[in-house]
């Protein structure tokens, strides 16, 4: 018969449960992960997996003494750090849908949206082909396991029981926003200054010749001119992704300082 202590059961509660809930909370706030395409099954299973795995190799965690003040205090530490470390590569892959949300507003395709399976939500067909685009590229070349490696890391950097994440990578975490404004923009500027000239020339010939009907002639040829200069731009997609994907590591990396 299983007999059953009080202290090994505050031991397998330390030594599993706590990086449990860390692993949870990264993969519910993740890209590719938290999509409703990745059931919660899948996601539960996945999570299990890795921390028996994981657990022999991390560092000891504190036992804890019970269910206490205490004890609540470290489980809200390992979520804030899974969910701000799941977060930030999700703004790197937003940032990637809202670029395609400039350019379509300024295409005059705002209107052709679709649902999104993976997040439930609208976006316009420029965005969801950037994000099909973006998801299948960082697939390519493994960085779902980077995310779990720089997950298994967080462990050893800051260890379960210590202090989580500091003030000042919150605040950093905030300024995240900023940064995906500027550089959906700068992943957009090509063609928003493209057609920023086309508009321009349909200015000067509305005031030449008044009597053309501009609205009905510059609207299929902004919206083939636009196509074809994300066409021809799209050959920098790979520099621009790798960029930014880059600058989201060196920033995840950067809340693992205590």
């Amino acid at each position: 018969m299983l007999n059953l202590l009080e202290s090994d059961l505050l031991y397998w509660v330390s030594q599993y449960f706590l990086p449990l809930v860390r692993l949870a909370s990264f993969f519910m706030a993740a890209p590719i992960f938290s999509t409703r395409i990745v059931s919660t099954r899948i996601r539960l299973i996945l999570t299990l997996s890795i921390t028996i795995l994981i657990v022999p190799i991390l560092p000891p965690a504190p036992l804890v003494s019970g269910i206490d003040v205490s004890m609540f205090i470290i489980v809200a530490q390992q979520i804030l750090i899974g969910v701000a470390l799941g977060f930030t590569f999700q703004v790197v892959f937003q940032l990637f849908v809202l670029a395609g949300q400039y350019i379509a507003m300024k295409l005059g395709l705002g209107f052709a949206s679709m649902n999104d399976p993976s997040n439930g939500v609208s976006v316009t067909i420029v965005s969801q082909f950037y994000l099909l685009t973006t998801t299948l590229l960082f697939l390519s070349f493994n960085g779902h396991l980077i995310l779990i490696q720089i997950l298994v890391d967080s462990f050893t950097a800051i260890p379960i029981g210590t202090v989580g994440i500091s003030t000042s990578n919150i605040y950093r975490i905030v300024e995240l926003g900023g940064w995906m404004f500027g550089s959906a923009l700068v992943i957009s500027m090509p063609v928003l200054t493209a057609l920023l000239v086309v508009n321009v020339a349909f200015g000067v010939m509305s005031r030449s010749a008044p009597q053309m009907n501009i609205f009905a002639v510059g609207f299929p040829i902004t919206l083939i001119f636009g196509l074809m200069i994300m066409w021809v731009g799209f050959s920098a997609f790979l520099s621009s992704f790798e960029l930014f994907i880059d600058e989201g590591i060196a920033f995840a990396l950067t809340l693992l300082t205590p």
